[in-house]
């Protein structure tokens, strides 16, 4: 059985983490209506600043936060423009404040996501790869591989035309290797790659 103290304290230690990051922007440094510096919310704004795209459960979740508490200091970072949320289906997802272009919060939106995630590095990795390539890499049906790819292609980050092509691709390649770490392992193996998949034409 897992004492309280043990609990609390893992929440602090986490908190700690991410509010050292959150801190070190001056946009996201708070007072409380007691004047106390707000570690909650300096967490929270260093997690989204390494973590861009998530959503609430998860910001939630990782930061052990209760989820009034969680909603009380999203809502006083967007209200002090300190984040910025965009709604993605079901999801809102959050994000320092004028850092993303409309694209980049759209294309974090779906790298947060394992499938549409893993059929985009795939992409890249591949340019040539079918319908068929991409359910055999991933795991996934075809027919899954066909809804992620009609909702790649609305929301402009693939190219159905001729097969399927990356949209964009320098961009996704970039946000892909800048927060591989919170994206997983099979972004952090892309990144350790990602020169190979980059031409330079001076």
């Amino acid at each position: 059985m897992v004492e309280r103290s043990d609990v609390d304290e893992n929440k602090r230690a986490t908190l700690r983490r991410f509010a050292v990051l959150g801190a070190a922007t001056p946009l996201t440094k708070f007072r409380g209506e007691d004047g106390g510096e707000s570690e909650a919310r300096d967490a929270i704004a260093g997690y989204v600043a390494t973590t861009p795209g998530a959503h609430f459960s998860k910001i939630r979740d990782d930061l052990k936060l209760g989820t009034g508490e969680a909603q009380h200091h999203l809502r006083q970072l967007l209200e002090s423009n300190a984040l910025e949320s965009r709604r993605d289906g079901d999801y809102r997802r959050f994000y320092p404040a004028d850092q993303f272009s409309g694209f980049e919060q759209v294309a974090l939106g779906y790298l947060r996501r394992a499938t549409p995630r893993g059929m985009l590095i795939e992409l890249l990795r591949n340019p040539d790869a079918t319908g068929s390539d991409l359910a055999d890499a991933l795991g996934v049906s075809r027919p899954t591989v066909s809804k992620y790819a009609a909702s790649l292609d609305e929301a402009g980050l693939l190219d159905r035309e001729d097969g399927y092509a990356v949209r964009r691709p320098e961009t996704v390649i970039t946000l892909l290797v800048r927060y591989a770490d919170s994206f997983g392992e099979n972004a952090a193996t892309f990144a350790a790659q990602a020169d190979g998949f980059i031409s330079f034409d001076p």
